[in-house]
C-alpha cells in the first residue's frame, strides 16, 4: 500500500476514558460478583509470597519469627469491607503505576524481575484488573500501603467513576496494604459473616498464606474486634505432600472437608507432574452403586491453590468428571477462559496424562491387589464402562483390567472367562441381564459348566459391543439360543403338537422346535436370538418407532425338550380334553421363565394352575 504524501500517516495510543470503562468494569468484569473477595484476597495472598521471595533471594532480611497472615474484616456499622496484609506493600510509584493504572500487573513485573520469567514463587495474579473488581460491590475504595523499603505510607482513594486522589498517608501504618472497600446497595449482601465465610471456604480455602475472618464495630480500635484465631484455609493442602507422605487416613480426611461427604471414599490417585506438565492433584472413586449417581462427580481446579472453577471439561477428560477431585494447574491463568483452554497444548497434555495415571491405577489394582479390587468392582464399573465408551485411548490401556461379574459371585475378566471356558463355549460369553428373572436359564448353563456374567444396566449393551469388536467374540444372553444346552439325541418332529401350541399361544406364526437339552426336568424354553432383540432395544432407545412394513424383531420361538416326561405324555396325549390346557402351561411357565407375563397371559396362567390343581384333586 503506498503512502499519500499529501496526507501523512499519524500514529498515536487509543484513548480510554475512565467514566466509560468503569461501568464495564463493574458489570462485565466477571460472571459471579462474589469473585470480587478472591481476586482481592489473592493480591494479599501475593503481596506476602512476594516478600517472602525476596528474604529467600537474600534481598531483604525478615525475622525469621515473624507471622504473616491476610484478614478480612468486616464492619457493619460503617459498610466497609478491608483486606488487609502485612506483605511487601507499595511506594507512591507503585501505587501510581499498579493501582492508577488499570491492566498493569504487579505480579508479572515481580515475575519478570525476580523470577526471570519462571514463577518460581507461586505467585497468583497475572492481570492487573483483579483490584478493580472490588467496584462491582463498593461506589468507594481505599488503599493504604507501607512498602518493606521503609518509603512513606501512601493514601489512595477513588470514587465509582474513575476519580482519585492520592497522598501520603499522615496515620500510623505498619508494612504492608490495607484496601477498604464501602460497600454500596448492591455490595451490601456481603456486610454478613456467614457469606463471606462461605465465599472465602469456596475460592480461598487452600491459599498459601493464613487468611482470618475478623468483624469490628465501628470506630472501635483494632484491638476491639472480634477475630477468630483459627484460619479459614489450609495452606499446605494434601496434594502439595509427596504421595509417600500421606496416610490413607490424610486422604479421607482430606475428601471428606473438600466434598462434605461422610462415606469412605474407595481409594485414590495422588497426581504430581513435573516439568514441562507441571501440576498436582488427587482424585477420588467415591462409592457409587447407582448408574445415575454417578453424574454427580466433582473435580475442582485451583490455580496455585486459589479455586478457579468446577468440572471444566478441557482440563479434565469428561468421563473423568464422573469422579471427585482437586487438581492444582499453575500454569493456567487465574482469569481461566474456555476459548484459551481449548487452544491450550497445556491442557491437552494434563487431560492426557490424567487418564493414562487412571488406567494405570486400576490395572495396578487388578494385578496387586485382587481382592480388594474385585470387592469395589461394583462401584467403579459404570465409571470404567463409560470411560472405555468414550476414549479409545483410556480403553486400550484398561482393557485386561475390565471385570466380569459371574452369577456365582466371582469375578473373571474377559480373557480369563474366555481361558475357562474354551473347552465349552469357544469365542462365547453368555450372560443375564436379571439375575433373578432369569434364574432358571443360569442355572441351566451353570449345571453344564458354563459361568454366566450378569450385565443388568443399560450401559452394559454398549460396552459388549466395544468389547466384540476388540476381541473378535460374541456375548449371548442366556434366552437367545440353546445350542450350549443341547446333548446329542435323535431327530424329533411332531406337527400336531406345533398346531397345538401355536393354538394354545394365539401365534399362527410362532417357530416351535423340538430339542434333546442336557436338562431333562424342563419341559420349554423361550429364546429371542441375540441380533434380533439387540435391533429390538436400539429401536425401543430411539422412541420405539419402527419403520412402517418392518415388523418387530424380537419374536421369541418356542423350544420343546422331548427328552422331558411331561413332553413325552403330551405327545401321547393329545387327543384328550386337557392337552389344550397342558400346551398352555407349558407355554406359559416357559414365558415366565424368559419375561414378565402381561396381565392376560397372567390370569390365563392362574387359572390354568386352579383347573389343574382341581384336576389332580379329582374334582
Amino acid at each position: 500500500m503506498s503512502v499519500n504524501e499529501t496526507n501523512p500517516t499519524r500514529k498515536g495510543g487509543i484513548s480510554v476514558k475512565t467514566e466509560y470503562i468503569f461501568p464495564v468494569i463493574k458489570k462485565w468484569l466477571y460472571s459471579e460478583k462474589e469473585i470480587f473477595l478472591r481476586e482481592l484476597v489473592s493480591n494479599a495472598s501475593d503481596a506476602v509470597t512476594k516478600l517472602k521471595r525476596l528474604d529467600s533471594l537474600g534481598e531483604i532480611t525478615l525475622d525469621e519469627n515473624e507471622s504473616f497472615s491476610v484478614s478480612v474484616i468486616l464492619d457493619k456499622e460503617q459498610k466497609t469491607l478491608t483486606i488487609r496484609d502485612n506483605g511487601i506493600g507499595m511506594t507512591a510509584d507503585e501505587v501510581d503505576k499498579y493501582i492508577g493504572n488499570i491492566a498493569l500487573s504487579g505480579a508479572a513485573d515481580f515475575i519478570e524481575q525476580y523470577e526471570k520469567g519462571d514463577n518460581q514463587g507461586g505467585i497468583i495474579g497475572h492481570f492487573g484488573l483483579g483490584f478493580y473488581s472490588a467496584f462491582m460491590v463498593a461506589d468507594t475504595v481505599e488503599v493504604i500501603t507501607k512498602s518493606y523499603t521503609d518509603a512513606p505510607a501512601v493514601y489512595w482513594k477513588c470514587l465509582e467513576n474513575g476519580e482519585y486522589e492520592e497522598t501520603l498517608y499522615e496515620g500510623e501504618k505498619t508494612r504492608g496494604t490495607d484496601v477498604i472497600l464501602y460497600l454500596n446497595e448492591e455490595g451490601m449482601e456481603y456486610a454478613d459473616e456467614k457469606t463471606l465465610r462461605s465465599v472465602l471456604d469456596k475460592y480461598c480455602a487452600f491459599m498459601p498464606v493464613e487468611i482470618y475472618l475478623e468483624t469490628a464495630d465501628g470506630d472501635e480500635e483494632d484491638e476491639d474486634k472480634t477475630e477468630d484465631k483459627t484460619p479459614v484455609n489450609d495452606t499446605a493442602p494434601l496434594w502439595l505432600k509427596a504421595p509417600s507422605d500421606c496416610t490413607d487416613e490424610e486422604y479421607t480426611e482430606f475428601y471428606h472437608k473438600v466434598f462434605h461427604d461422610m462415606r469412605e471414599p474407595l481409594f485414590q490417585i495422588h497426581l504430581s507432574a513435573d516439568y514441562p506438565l507441571n501440576f498436582k492433584g488427587i482424585l477420588y472413586f467415591p462409592a457409587i452403586r447407582n448408574e445415575y449417581e454417578s453424574l454427580e462427580g466433582q473435580v475442582k481446579l485451583y490455580y496455585n491453590q486459589v479455586f478457579v472453577a468446577d468440572n471444566i471439561k478441557e482440563v479434565i477428560p469428561e468421563y473423568l468428571l464422573l469422579l471427585r477431585g482437586v487438581l492444582d494447574c499453575p500454569e493456567l491463568p487465574l482469569n481461566v477462559s474456555r476459548s484459551y483452554l481449548q487452544n491450550s497444548g497445556y491442557v491437552t497434555k494434563i487431560a492426557s496424562h490424567i487418564t493414562k495415571k487412571v488406567a494405570d491405577k486400576l490395572v495396578s489394582l487388578l494385578n496387586n491387589e485382587r481382592e480388594r479390587y474385585e470387592s469395589f468392582w461394583k462401584d467403579i464399573k459404570i465409571f470404567a464402562e463409560y470411560g472405555s465408551l468414550r476414549d479409545k485411548k483410556f480403553f486400550d490401556r484398561v482393557k485386561n483390567a475390565l471385570l466380569l461379574e459371574l452369577a456365582n459371585g466371582k469375578y473373571v475378566t474377559v480373557d480369563e472367562y474366555l481361558e475357562n471356558m474354551k473347552e465349552t463355549c469357544e469365542g462365547k460369553i453368555y450372560y443375564a441381564t436379571d439375575k433373578t428373572a432369569q434364574a432358571q436359564y443360569i442355572k441351566l448353563f451353570e449345571d453344564r459348566g458354563i459361568d454366566v456374567a450378569i450385565l443388568p444396566h443399560s450401559l452394559d449393551m454398549q460396552f459388549i459391543s466395544l468389547i466384540e469388536n476388540d476381541k473378535k467374540i460374541k456375548f449371548s444372553r442366556v434366552d437367545s439360543s440353546t445350542d450350549a444346552l443341547r446333548k446329542e439325541g435323535e431327530a424329533y418332529e411332531n406337527e400336531a403338537m406345533v398346531a397345538l401350541f401355536r393354538k394354545v399361544s394365539g401365534k399362527e406364526d410362532l417357530a416351535v422346535s423340538f430339542e434333546a437339552l442336557a436338562d431333562a426336568t424342563t419341559p420349554a424354553l423361550l429364546t429371542v436370538s441375540e441380533e434380533d432383540r439387540r435391533i429390538a432395544e436400539m429401536m425401543k432407545m430411539y422412541g420405539g418407532m419402527f419403520p412402517e412394513g418392518m415388523e418387530r424383531p424380537e419374536k421369541a420361538s418356542l423350544v420343546l425338550n422331548h427328552e422331558n416326561a411331561l413332553v413325552k405324555k403330551l405327545a401321547e396325549a393329545l387327543d384328550t380334553p386337557f392337552a389344550e390346557t397342558c400346551a398352555k402351561q407349558i407355554f406359559l411357565l416357559a414365558t415366565l421363565a424368559q419375561r414378565s407375563l402381561s396381565a392376560d397371559e397372567l390370569h390365563a396362567f392362574l387359572e390354568g394352575s386352579y383347573d389343574a390343581l382341581k384336576t389332580a384333586l379329582g374334582n
